[in-house]
């Protein structure tokens, strides 16, 4: 079987994993067997360590083991009988010693049975054929499992103590007679075996763990064993005055060792590598913290696992993005150790936080808490921080004891939202709680359709200490729903709710469907995840065909399509997957217009069985303490599974079938694998489904089914034995969707709810299956568009729909949605207008008694703030006596209805105190009745001044001013009433801080009260006056804000087409019985003959049917049913003037002119001559004069009319001496005239004659090759000049060619116009290349020339452009040491003699010397300090002059600056005069000296340095010591000489001489080559003659 291709892409780590392993444990292994002083027989610690060994010496022994393997298998065939004889000893040993039996009381004959023979039925064998070959014929090798557990309670050392001493009694016990020691040779052999085969098993079970053991190698190795048992037999008689113990513990470690490194080598070529993968594990666990603020805090983890697990960090359960926040948090993972650092803690990073360790095998997580603490002196607020109290309930007390009752209450609360997919949303509200308590905060809790909100990354909830906010940073349809604030103190609570709509986003192809919702993962094993979803509401306009499913592993970003072709039910198994990783997933809707915006992700999922996450979720989470146990468990050898039980279709669609089983009960303790298989139905025909994938879950998906065919099903399980019996097959299934869509609901009743809402209910779809919800669609009557009312199914049969525009009426229709798609659309309701439900109206208020009489008392009231949603019909009063303080019982005043707010009760008792009731009616019934009024005595009123006025009102506020209206008193006085005073204060004012507003009574019943201050809350009362007097105050009148509210809007005065006036009102804080009422001076208007009122909606129209002087006066619009919504506008004397004028314009109109006549030449040297009008209708006619007579269009004159732009045109080709005079265009659009006149006369037209000459002449030049922009030059940024130009209407034939002072500029490089510019580019510009430059476009067509002049101040302008270039172009001044002393300089593009360069020293011009030299080599510019001192030190300046401006560079040669250069400067002196003066040889020795022997050999070389060097010659690299034969001699300090009398070839030979001094030394080699005369000639003979002989 290949490795999956994450093995494969981890071997090597998978061998240097083992070989760290095998080190440390052999290192381990041998301590032990050195310390060890007894034989552990049958110890769990020892096998172990056995099991442990073979995978430490397979590096040691991996060659010799090779051969010893194959030398065992040759020989396994030869050794089967002894091996099987052994073994049966073995076996009766171990039955014996697990019964507590001695070695006497077994009988191997009786034993027999226990043995593992072969099965009569042949199986199927996982093995390969050579394997089989090895195989004994009748025995099956059985392949042993271990398991790996932590050790807990008891240490490695003492547990093994305690199995070695164990295992140590029982050997003593069965070898305690004589027997033991005079056994017979079989006895041996059996006992021998025994401690084999405990071995072998301890290694095998290791081995198991890698599921690639061979039943070959076991064999082999069995078999050497049984070899070494019958030679060990021998040595045992041998030794029989041996102790037991001793001879026991030698024999059985020294078989036990060999076995070891047999089963090693044999462990590793049969390895198989994908059971070193074990899935993530925390060695080390981050630890909580309680830090305090701004302190720092490091959360540390440590994982195992192989692969190497990747682990991510959570701060409440949302990935923490490091760069969202760069230097917030800090995460590293360095050698095995993950570390979180959070700087500067802040009460924010409270939280709860997650290392999420992931690898192929699965996930696991680790928690930590962080608790941020403030200093706040004996009391921590911050326990009380993010809403959530950490003290008991019982904290919230009082000052006077435990608070007995919290009263909640919701301020600024949130209303229906509407928002819209990627959108941000805020729902908050203010809470006020009392009494408030000081460190106790309420429990805040947000609810969606009743399920708890937390924290996440799509939501996030605040607690601010009064305000509580949930904010959405990324809206989805998901999270449409009913929002829930609960608000818990103590044991009370209160809770307010509002809907939130989520419209879908905008699509991205016009007509694709909207996303899908809510994704989420049903089932999830390792094969598949089955993946559900909603249906969007929104089809894009036409039907939606299916659905692309997407995943992407959590931690990439990579996606990749599931499913080729759409699929139409919402529910899909993704396969594909590899085990133990997590993905997520999305949905995108696809329809004939194309593929919809993704939905948002799912959460998560690992692609695990279920029984394989609880597993690894209920690891212990103790620290890792290094070791592994491995127990023996008991073999199962060579069964073959039972066949699965429970076969089942769980589901079946059009497009997949799942099945489902339960695993064998027969299984052994190998994993098993299923094969499924499928056949027609009323056949037996099957067919294997997954033959190239094995089914590792008890659940599996089958595809590629054809739609309408009948299909049974089987499933198959397998292991390392072989295939097992099938299952029953299932029953017959046919491929479709077994889920029907839904039926459509029934009885469509809409039903009002508020002025923007309608409550839709309906009779649920019947017989529905797994019914996901409703979507309710609202249209307008009469527009044909239907809209969604929710992105979101509800369930239930009730739906509140909002957003609706109120007055309008609506129609709805519902349909049905669920796995299997949407229903049809329900019938269509019945119209519903949008208006408030109604109800009764609420209690009036603010009763008072306006007249009293002996038998009679005049009531008066306000009405009900409240009216219900309908037009109040009247008013009911009751009465009542109260006699010593005590009432009596309650009187109807009135059987019929009032419909003022007065009125008078007849039939009272002179002298009697009363109290009153008054309750409102309207359509919908009676309301509530009024608070008791105070008590009224029934007399007489005698007083002379009138009463006090009654049902006083404000309107019109706006932030300075506002108007009171009032109604006469009932009780008028002795004379009649002369007229009002008006008082106002502020509403926290005290009662003696009322002042008047007007000094004399006014008439009127009305009053505009101006200077008021913005924002200030008022009071009014009025009081009336009669000659007695001014009698008692209104009530009052407010409190009212003086504020401009928003939305406020004034009475505008309109004037029509046809000249009629009228004033125009609109509102838009209307009710569904809100009512316009006109009035003029604040008297109504309805029964006026000059006006006619119009009102439609939430706008209303006055208009004047004959506007005159008799029409003077205030005009005022309020709105009934609200809190003093109106307007006015005030007409006199100036203002009718204004609008009869205006009247008078609109019925006899002109066309606007908007431009007036002009005249344009254009590119060919036609003359435009146009205007423009505001707009001209289709009637509009034009009529063209020239010097008083009309002109028609014809071949001088073309007209046109553009009646979209209002632009009017007359084209002349062109102008001759007889067209100069005046142009004229009159205008007609039906009643409307206009014209516009030109005069073009005296030079205005010569000038004109003349730009239209030139512009037909350009046009003629332009035909040809011409120049768009003429030639200009510029400064490149590498300081060169371009020459440049840019040419049009050229093509191949082209030519362009370059003049200087009239001589042609060859250039090099032909231009091929693609850019349409033209350049000649000329380096290192300078006063040589000044000049007239010239270029010349020419072809077949005609030519073109621009030139441009480049002498004097032009010459000028251009070298200074250069220079500046070049200056700007100058590096940073840098400070250079040499051996002559320190240098400044700077780098320049390249140096013009023209560019100025001036050097200051502290401010100072620098005066040049032989010391400090200033100057140019190449583009480098420098100062040369010489021999500096410290008086050089300071601010150096380079002043590059341009010609116009002074470019300056500046270094600060000072401090350490100067210190490292006058040092530098120092080392490098130094360092030259050592050059200079060290010993050196100038020349005069050869490098080869070629010399016959017997010769004489001189030489003679120049020797410098100073002071004078010291001379020594070598030979062979060693002291050459002068002689009679070899004398040296070294003459006035330079000259030295060499001289060999008659050489021979002992002087052949290296030489050198050697001079130094204390500036240095050097060496000067040459070699000397000593030739004899004779040898040479014999060796030129010799060579021909070989040539000879090679030529035969």
């Amino acid at each position: 079987m290949s490795l999956p291709i994450y093995q494969k892409l981890h071997q090597h780590y998978d061998s240097s994993y083992r070989n760290r392993d095998l080190r440390s444990t052999m290192s381990q292994y041998q301590q032990e067997k050195k310390s060890s002083a007894i034989y552990t027989h049958g110890s769990t610690a020892y096998s172990s360590r056995s099991a442990t060994a073979h995978r430490q010496e397979s590096g040691a022994f991996s060659q010799a083991s090779t051969g010893s393997y194959q030398q065992q298998a040759s020989r396994a065939t030869e050794s089967t009988h002894a091996f099987a004889a052994s073994r049966k000893t073995a076996s009766a040993y171990d039955y014996g010693y697990s019964h507590g039996l001695t070695d006497s009381s077994l009988m191997l004959e009786d034993y027999s049975s226990k043995l593992s023979p072969q099965t009569k039925r042949a199986k199927k064998s996982l093995l390969s054929g050579e394997e089989k070959e090895n195989l004994p014929s009748d025995y099956i090798v059985p392949i042993f499992s271990g398991r790996q557990v932590h050790v807990s309670g008891t240490t490695d050392t003492e547990e093994e103590r305690i199995k070695e001493a164990a295992a140590y009694i029982a050997e003593r016990n069965l070898l305690a007679s004589e027997e033991g020691i005079t056994a017979s040779k079989q006895s041996a052999v059996s006992k021998q075996s025994a401690v084999s085969k405990q071995s072998a098993i301890s290694k095998q079970s290791a081995v198991s763990k890698q599921s690639a053991v061979s039943k070959q190698s076991s064999v082999s190795k069995q078999s050497s064993v049984s070899k070494q048992s019958t030679s060990t037999l021998h040595q045992e008689e041998a030794f029989e005055k041996k102790s037991r113990k001793v001879t026991i513990r030698e024999k059985a470690e020294r078989l036990s060792l060999k076995k070891t490194l047999e089963e090693t080598e044999a462990f590793h070529r049969k390895l198989n590598e994908d059971h070193l993968l074990h899935a993530p594990e925390f060695v080390i666990k981050p630890r909580s913290h309680t830090v305090w603020e701004k302190e720092n805090v490091k959360l540390h983890c440590s994982v195992s696992g192989w692969p190497e697990p990747r682990v991510t960090w959570y701060k409440n359960q949302v990935p923490i993005n490091i760069h969202a926040n760069p230097g917030k948090y800090i995460i590293e993972s360095r050698y095995g150790m993950h570390t979180l650092e959070i700087n500067a803690c802040d009460f924010e990073d409270t939280a709860q936080y997650r290392a999420s360790a992931m690898n192929v095998k699965g996930e696991l997580s680790a928690y930590a808490s962080v608790v941020v603490k403030r200093y706040k002196g004996e009391f921590d607020e911050t326990r009380f921080h993010a809403g959530v109290s950490t003290l008991p309930l019982s904290f919230g007390v009082t000052p006077y004891g435990y608070a007995s009752k919290f009263e909640i209450h919701f301020d600024d609360k949130f209303d229906v939202s509407f928002g819209r997919e990627g959108e941000t949303m805020s729902l908050g509200c203010r809470v006020v709680i009392t009494p408030e308590i000081k460190h106790f905060q309420p429990e805040i809790q947000w609810y969606r359709n009743g399920a708890p909100v937390s924290s996440s990354k799509w939501v996030q909830t605040l607690w601010s200490g009064d305000r509580a906010t949930l904010t959405f940073s990324h809206l989805n349809k998901e999270d449409e729903g009913l929002y829930t604030i609960r608000v818990r103190m103590g044991e009370y609570y209160e809770q307010y709710s509002a809907y939130v709509f989520v419209r879908d986003a905008d699509a991205e192809i016009e007509g694709a469907p909207a996303s899908a919702l809510d994704v989420v993962c049903l089932d999830a094993n390792k094969d598949y995840i089955i993946i559900s979803w909603k249906q969007p509401a929104v089809d894009g306009g036409s039907p939606i065909l299916g659905y692309f499913i997407d995943k992407c592993e959590v931690g990439t970003d990579s996606w990749s399509q599931c499913n080729d072709t759409p699929v139409k039910f919402a529910r899909f198994p993704v396969t594909g997957l590899i085990e133990g990783r997590s993905y997520i997933f999305r949905v995108r809707a696809v329809n004939k217009n194309g593929i919809g915006l993704p939905s948002r992700v799912s959460e998560p999922v690992a692609a695990l069985d279920p029984a394989e996450k609880a597993r690894l979720k209920s690891r212990p989470s103790a620290p890792w303490t290094g070791q592994i146990i491995v127990t023996e468990e008991e073999p199962t050898e060579g069964i073959i599974p039972g066949p699965p039980t429970d076969l089942s279709v769980t589901e079946a669609t059009r497009s997949y079938v799942v099945l489902s089983w339960k695993p064998p009960g027969q299984r052994g303790h190998e994993g098993i694998l299923y094969f499924v298989e499928k056949c027609d139905a009323g056949t037996e025909n099957w067919q294997r489904v997954n033959t190239e994938l094995p089914v590792k879950s008890p659940r599996f998906a089958l595809f590629d089914l054809a739609e309408g065919k009948s299909y049974r099903f089987r499933v198959r399980c397998s292991n390392s034995a072989g295939v097992g019996e099938p299952s029953e097959a299932t029953e017959v299934t046919v491929v479709g969707d077994k889920l029907d869509i839904p039926k459509p609901p029934g009885k469509i009743i809409p039903s009002r709810n508020t002025d923007t809402s309608v409550i839709v209910s309906w009779e649920e779809s019947k017989d529905a299956e797994e019914l996901v919800g409703y979507y309710i669609e609202s249209s307008v009557v009469g527009s044909g568009k239907w809209e969604p009312c929710n992105n979101n199914p509800v369930k239930g049969p009730r739906f509140t729909c909002h957003g609706l525009a109120t007055g309008q009426s609506y129609i709805f229709r519902v349909r049905a949605v669920n796995a299997a798609g949407l229903s049809e659309y329900s019938q269509d309701s019945e119209v519903i207008e949008v208006k408030a439900a109604i109800a009764a109206p609420s209690p009036p208020c603010d009763i008072t008694c306006l007249e009293s009489f002996h038998d009679s008392m005049v009531l008066g009231w306000k009405q009900p703030d409240k009216t219900g949603g309908a037009e109040i019909t009247g008013y009911y009063v009751n009465y009542r006596e109260v006699i010593d303080g005590v009432p009596g019982r309650w009187r109807e005043a009135n059987i019929k209805a009032v419909s003022d707010e007065a009125y008078k009760i007849s039939n009272l008792k002179e002298n009697m105190v009363y109290q009153f009731q008054v309750a409102a009616m309207n359509i919908a019934g009676l309301g509530e009745p009024s608070a008791v009024s105070k008590c009224f005595k029934c007399e007489e009123w005698t007083i002379a001044v009138p009463g006090p006025p009654h049902s006083v009102k404000y309107s019109e506020v706006r932030k300075t001013s506002l108007v009171l209206q009032w109604k006469p008193p009932i009780h008028s006085g002795r004379t009649p009433v002369t007229g009002y005073f008006v008082d106002l204060k502020e509403a926290k004012a005290k009662d003696s801080q009322w002042r008047g507003l007007n000094k004399a009574a006014i008439k009127n019943t009305y009053l505009r009260v101006q200077g008021l201050q913005e924002g200030v809350s008022y009071v009014f009362r009025v009081r009336a006056v009669n000659q007695a007097g001014v009698g008692k105050p209104s009530d009052l009148a407010g409190p009212v804000v003086a504020e401009t509210r928003p939305g406020t809007k004034e009475v505008v005065v309109n004037v029509d087409d046809d000249g009629v006036i009228s004033l125009n009102f609109e509102c838009d804080q209307m009710v569904p019985n809100s009512q316009f009422n006109w009035s003029k001076d604040y008297v109504s208007t309805e029964d006026s003959p000059r006006l006619e009122v119009e009102s439609k909606g939430n706008k209303t129209k006055m208009t004047f049917k004959d506007l005159g002087m008799e029409d003077l006066g205030t005009y005022s619009c309020g709105v009934t049913e609200t809190d003093g919504i109106g307007s006015s506008y005030l007409i006199d004397e100036e203002e009718l003037k204004r609008l009869l004028a205006l009247s008078q314009e609109h019925k006899f109109p002109t066309v606007p002119i908007k431009s007036e006549l002009a005249v344009e030449i254009l590119e060919k040297g036609q003359v435009r001559f146009w205007m423009q009008a505001e707009k001209l209708s289709g009637n509009t006619k034009v009529t063209y004069i020239f010097n008083d007579k009309e002109i028609f269009e014809g071949p001088k004159y073309k007209m046109h009319i553009d009646r979209n732009t209002g632009i009017i045109e007359m084209f002349m080709e062109k102008l001759q001496d007889e067209d100069e005079g005046t142009y004229t265009f009159q205008l007609q659009d039906g009643k409307a005239t206009g014209h516009s006149t030109l005069v073009l006369i005296g030079d205005v037209y010569k000038k004109l004659q003349k730009e239209a000459e030139f512009q037909r002449q350009e046009w003629i030049r332009k035909q040809g090759p011409h120049f768009a922009e003429y030639l200009s030059w510029e400064v490149t940024g590498e300081c060169n000049v371009l020459l440049k130009c840019k040419v049009a209407n050229i093509k191949k034939e082209t030519h362009i060619v370059w003049y200087k002072d009239e001589r042609e500029i060859s250039v090099d490089e032909k231009h091929d116009f693609k850019d349409g510019i033209c350049t000649l580019l000329i380096t290192e510009f300078s006063k040589k290349d000044a000049g007239i430059y010239e270029v010349i476009l020419k072809d077949d067509r005609g030519k073109d020339k621009s030139r441009l002049k480049l002498v004097d101040e032009a010459f000028k302008e251009l070298m200074n452009e250069v220079c500046k270039t070049i200056a700007l172009s100058a590096t940073d001044l840098k400070i250079q040491s040499t051996a002559e002393g320190i240098r400044l300089y700077s780098f320049v593009t390249y140096y013009l003699d023209d560019l100025k360069v001036n050097w200051s020293h502290n401010g100072t011009p620098i005066k040049y010397s032989d010391r400090v030299k200033s100057g140019v080599t190449g583009e480098q510019i420098w100062l040369q300090i010489s021999e500096p001192t410290p008086n050089d030190k300071g601010k150096y300046v380079m002043e590059l002059f341009d010609g116009k401006t002074g470019h300056l560079k500046t270094v600060d040669l000072s401090g350490q600056a100067y210190d490292e250069a006058f040092a530098e400067f120092q080392r490098l002196k130094q360092a030259a005069i050592a050059e200079k003066n060290r010993a050196r040889v100038l020349g005069g020795l050869p490098d080869v000296v070629t010399i016959q022997e017997g010769k004489a050999l001189n030489l003679t070389c120049i020797v410098w340095g100073d002071p004078t060097p010291e001379v020594s010659w070598l030979k062979n690299e060693k002291p050459l010591v002068p002689d009679d034969h070899c004398s040296v001699k070294f003459e006035a300090g330079k000259t030295a000489y060499f001289t060999v009398s008659g050489v021979s070839t002992a002087d052949s030979g290296k030489y050198g001489l050697v001079v130094k001094n204390k500036y240095g030394s050097e060496i000067s080699d040459f070699t000397i080559s000593v030739f004899i005369p004779e040898e040479e000639a014999r060796k030129a003979t010799e060579q021909p003659q070989k040539g000879h002989k090679k030529a035969k």
